[in-house]
C-alpha cells in the first residue's frame, strides 16, 4: 500500500512542479518580467542570494547542527532550490511588484536548472547521482512547461487566456492531493523528526533568509525587496525532491526533512508577507502629489460653503 502511495505522491508532484510551471507561461507578460531583468541591483541581489548564500546558509547549518546525514541532505537540497509557484499569491498579499515576482520566478527557474546538477553532488554526501540524471527531470519539469505555456500566451493569447483557469484549478486541486499523501506518508516521519533538531534548524534557515535578505536589500524600494524576500523564503520542494526520487537507495528522512519544508515556507511566507505588507511603499504619481499641495487653498470654498450652511441651521 505504501509503495502505491508513493507512486501517487510522484505524481502528483510532477503535475505541481509542471502545472505550475505551465500556468506561469499562460499569464505571463513577458515584456514586463523582462523589463525586471534590466534592474541590474534586483538581479545581482537575487542572483547572489538564490544561488550562493542560501545554500552557503544551508550547508553551514548542517556543519554548525548536530543534524543526520539524510536531515543535512534535505536541508542543502532546500537551499539549493529558491522560489516555489505560490510566490505571485504571497507578493501580492505582500503589496509586492507583480513584475518582479515573475522576473524572480524566471530567474530561479532558469538558475535551479544550470545550478542543481553540478551543486548537488558537490555539496551533498552519499547522495550518488550524475548531473544529468539530476538536470533531466528539472528540464522536463521546469523549462519544457514554462516554454510550452510562454509560447502558448505568445503567439495565441486568447486561447492562452481561456486554458490558464482550468490548468491553475486542475494544479490547486493536485497540490490539495499532494499535501495530503504527503502527510500519509511521512506523517510519522515528521512526529520522528522532533527532537532530532530537524524543525528548529528548518525555522532557523527560514526566518535567516527572509529577514536578512529584506534587510540587506541595499536601496531597493520596499515593493522590490518583498518579492526577493519573499521568493527565498518560498522554496520549490518539487525540484528539492526530483533528485531524492531518481536516486537510489535514499533514506526516508532526507525526503521527510524536504517535506517538511512545505508546511515551513508556507507559514513563513504568509507571516512575511502580512510584515511586508505594512511597510510596503505605494508610489504616488505627481499628479496626485501636485492636488496634495493644492487640496488646503482648493478646500477653503468648500469650507466657506459649510460654515455658511452650519450657520443657516442655527438661524430660526
Amino acid at each position: 500500500m505504501t509503495d502505491i502511495l508513493t507512486i501517487l505522491l510522484k505524481i502528483t508532484v510532477v503535475i505541481f512542479m509542471a502545472g505550475n510551471l505551465l500556468e506561469l507561461g499562460l499569464r505571463l507578460d513577458l515584456k514586463a518580467a523582462l523589463g525586471g531583468l534590466r534592474d541590474i541591483r534586483f538581479v545581482t541581489l537575487s542572483f547572489l542570494w538564490a544561488f550562493v548564500l542560501c545554500p552557503a546558509l544551508a550547508w553551514g547549518l548542517t556543519r554548525v547542527i548536530p543534524l543526520s546525514e539524510p536531515y543535512a541532505t534535505g536541508l542543502i537540497l532546500l537551499g539549493l532550490t529558491p522560489c516555489a509557484p505560490l510566490l505571485p499569491m504571497v507578493a501580492d498579499r505582500a503589496r509586492g511588484d507583480p513584475n518582479y515576482a515573475a522576473t524572480f520566478m524566471l530567474l530561479a527557474s532558469a538558475g535551479t536548472v544550470v545550478q542543481m546538477p553540478f551543486a548537488v553532488p558537490l555539496l551533498v554526501q552519499g547522495l550518488t547521482v550524475s548531473a544529468w540524471t539530476i538536470a533531466k527531470p528539472l528540464l522536463v519539469l521546469v523549462v519544457i512547461p514554462l516554454v510550452i505555456g510562454m509560447g502558448v500566451q505568445i503567439l495565441w493569447p486568447s486561447v492562452a487566456a481561456r486554458i490558464q483557469p482550468f490548468v491553475k484549478k486542475g494544479t490547486g486541486i493536485d497540490t490539495v492531493l499532494m499535501l495530503i499523501l504527503v502527510v500519509i506518508i511521512y506523517g510519522k516521519g515528521f512526529l520522528g523528526s522532533i527532537g532530532s533538531y530537524a524543525i528548529g534548524t528548518q525555522a532557523v534557515f527560514f526566518l535567516l533568509i527572509t529577514a536578512t535578505s529584506y534587510a540587506l536589500g541595499f536601496g531597493m524600494p520596499p515593493r522590490q525587496k518583498s518579492v526577493m524576500s519573499l521568493g527565498l523564503c518560498t522554496r520549490n520542494c518539487g525540484a528539492a525532491l526530483a533528485p531524492l526520487f531518481v536516486a537510489a537507495d535514499v533514506d526516508r528522512s532526507a525526503i521527510v526533512m524536504v517535506s517538511l519544508g512545505i508546511p515551513m515556507m508556507f507559514i513563513s511566507a504568509i507571516i512575511a508577507a502580512r510584515i511586508f505588507a505594512g511597510r510596503s511603499d505605494q508610489p504616488v504619481s505627481p499628479e496626485i502629489q501636485e492636488l496634495k499641495r493644492r487640496s488646503p487653498a482648493d478646500s477653503r470654498p468648500a469650507n466657506r460653503t459649510a460654515g455658511r450652511a452650519d450657520t443657516s441651521e442655527e438661524l430660526p
